[in-house]
């Protein structure tokens, strides 16, 4: 695929089997100034040779896919490629699958229903830091932190401010907003999602709020 070679554009590539949904997205990319689509794949097999060497900065990824599932591609790319941040793009709203791409390496799950605007805006949240999530989705796990909390070993290890850091990650806070909440500087915020990633063994925001989900 030639590219536009443009260090300053997000790199982004897409897994998805449905042609016309591929190609509506690689149109909807394309056409904008900020990104650079660097790869269309059908299924999980070819993506999952290739898209390591393209070194994107986004990677969406249809779950139901021909062969090996969205998930497993993720799982098995996402420690290969720990700065490219992996969206789940699907009709599904199954929590288990929702909780299910989060283990395995997803930070945003987005629904097929989404618009350009609402795709081109949940590339740029997760680029900036986000955990973008479909709002019916989100209201799904909003739900699921009613329920009594259990401690853990790992949750045990957590001092009260990075709990309440993780609390506010998975309620979707972006690391300013962290920032604003708590009343410290950006960069602290960043120490503390750090501490965090390494004490629940972790390497991404996604995984981070699986855990708290399964702290709850």
């Amino acid at each position: 695929m030639k590219t536009k070679q443009n260090p300053n554009l997000t790199r982004v590539a897409i897994i998805e089997d449905d042609a016309a949904l591929r190609e509506l997205f690689s149109g909807w990319l394309t056409a904008s100034p900020a990104l650079e689509l660097v790869g269309a794949f059908a299924n999980a097999e070819s993506a999952m040779e290739t898209v390591p060497t393209l070194r994107p900065d986004v990677v969406l990824v249809d779950i139901n896919l021909p062969g090996r599932s969205g998930i497993e591609c993720v799982r098995e790319l996402k420690p290969r490629m720990e700065t490219t941040q992996f969206m789940m793009v699907t009709v599904y709203r199954d929590s288990k699958l929702i909780f299910e791409s989060l283990s395995a390496g997803a930070t945003g799950y987005l629904l097929k229903r989404a618009t350009r605007e609402q795709l081109l805006a949940a590339i740029d949240e997760i680029v900036q830091g986000g955990a973008p999530i479909s709002s019916g989705i989100a209201r799904m796990l909003v739900q699921s932190f009613h329920r009594p909390p259990t401690e853990s070993p790992e949750q045990d290890s957590l001092a009260p401010r990075e709990k309440r850091v993780l609390e506010l990650l998975a309620q979707g806070f972006a690391l300013k907003e962290i920032a604003a909440e708590l009343g410290i500087a950006i960069p602290t915020v960043g120490t503390y999602v750090r501490r965090i990633y390494d004490k629940l063994h972790v390497y991404s925001r996604a995984q981070a709020i699986a855990k708290f989900n399964e702290f709850r």
